[in-house]
């Protein structure tokens, strides 16, 4: 009897460690040789107009690719955006001109306060909990569509990078 009831034990841990392993992944999509690591967003407030997006990009292979657009079912028109500093200190936000470059071996993080998404002319509110679909289309690769999970408001999305992406 306690030889099966180790054998249950250990196909109970092994059933776990996959759904776990699994679930790790769960929120992390692949395009070639580009893995694109937990797409988000956080909610927004009734009425709002714009949002915006976040994930990050590893290139697996030995040739640069670009992220050249973004496209999502939530937005009239979404653009890839950069925070700067102008002349006069102040913090800006423009449009990137010729997409986001990913070498061999690289990575890119659109995160707060840096590179991002931004999802404009909303059709409807971005409610914490739920998801919303995207495309990303790269210079070689191709297109991906993506979800984006929404958190809550104002989450600083510390730790995130762990989540699968």
């Amino acid at each position: 009897m306690g030889l099966s009831f180790r054998a249950a034990a250990r196909a109970f841990i092994v059933v776990s460690l996959v759904a776990l392993g699994g679930s790790a992944f769960a929120h992390g999509f692949k395009l070639g040789a580009l893995e694109i690591g937990h797409p988000y967003s956080r909610a927004t407030v009734p009425g709002a107009k714009v949002a915006a997006g976040y994930l990050s990009i590893k290139n697996t292979g030995s040739e640069p690719d670009r992220l050249i657009s973004v496209s999502s079912e939530v937005a009239g028109k979404s653009e890839i955006h950069e925070m700067a500093v102008d002349g006069n200190g102040v913090m800006t936000m423009r449009p990137v001109r010729g997409g986001i470059e990913i070498a061999p071996g690289g990575e890119v993080e659109l995160a707060p306060k840096g590179l991002h998404i931004m999802f404009m002319q909303l059709n409807q509110q971005i409610k914490e909990g739920e998801k919303f679909k995207g495309t990303l289309t790269f210079e070689k690769a191709g297109s991906v569509e993506v979800e984006f999970a929404v958190d809550k408001m104002g989450d600083d999305h510390a730790g995130h990078g762990t989540h699968g992406g």
